[in-house]
């Protein structure tokens, strides 16, 4: 089995793609260890003891290694724990699949006003087709968390979390994609 990697723009951050669908649909990221426990992959990844961050994404790993890992030494144990994995064909989660994975209850979701919905529904629509496939190129993932007296509140996950360059990814790239096809729509923040 080939598992090909690819830098990402977030230099902690490796995207590591085994040639098969890793999440048929969705995403899912891991910030901690103890998110990890849903999936035997990610809790062998974060079990190395240098990993910070574990993402799913279509037919990709990114994986974040701590502060100061030198990805020279972490990246063949790494490979090692992938390569167990679709070796031995485990499941990706506990149970089988990714039933019953949540949101995590501390991520905020922002109040809409139901007369936006025509408004949101375009920026849905252009972050899922003009936006998303280009973050999960880098090796991560966009979530869409709310619209509010023109502002879009968008949560970034995976390799594009805690990116150096994910400030001006929101603000000189997606802000100006939105404001450009909505022209409600005045800022794009964070959440």
């Amino acid at each position: 089995m080939l598992i090909e990697t690819e830098q990402t723009p977030n230099p902690a951050t490796l995207k590591f793609m085994p040639g098969r669908t890793v999440m048929p649909s969705g995403t899912k990221d891991f910030a901690t260890p103890e998110e990890a426990g849903a999936s035997p992959l990610a809790q062998a990844l974060f079990d190395l003891g240098d990993v910070t961050g574990v993402f799913y994404g279509y037919n990709f790993i990114s994986v974040t290694a701590a502060p100061g890992v030198d990805w020279a030494h972490l990246k063949p144990d790494v490979l090692s724990v992938l390569l167990d994995h679709y070796s031995a064909d485990m499941p990706l989660f506990s149970g089988g699949d990714a039933s019953g994975i949540s949101v995590p209850p501390e991520v905020e979701e922002f109040p809409e006003d139901p007369e936006d919905k025509d408004i949101v529904v375009q920026i849905k629509e252009l972050i899922d087709t003009r936006v998303r496939p280009a973050v999960a190129e880098d090796g991560g993932d966009i979530i869409y968390r709310g619209f509010n007296k023109g502002t879009v509140f968008l949560q970034l996950q995976g390799a594009c979390s805690g990116c150096p360059s994910s400030t001006a990814t929101l603000k000189q790239g997606i802000e100006s994609l939105l404001k450009h096809y909505v022209p409600e729509v005045l800022e794009v923040r964070a959440a």
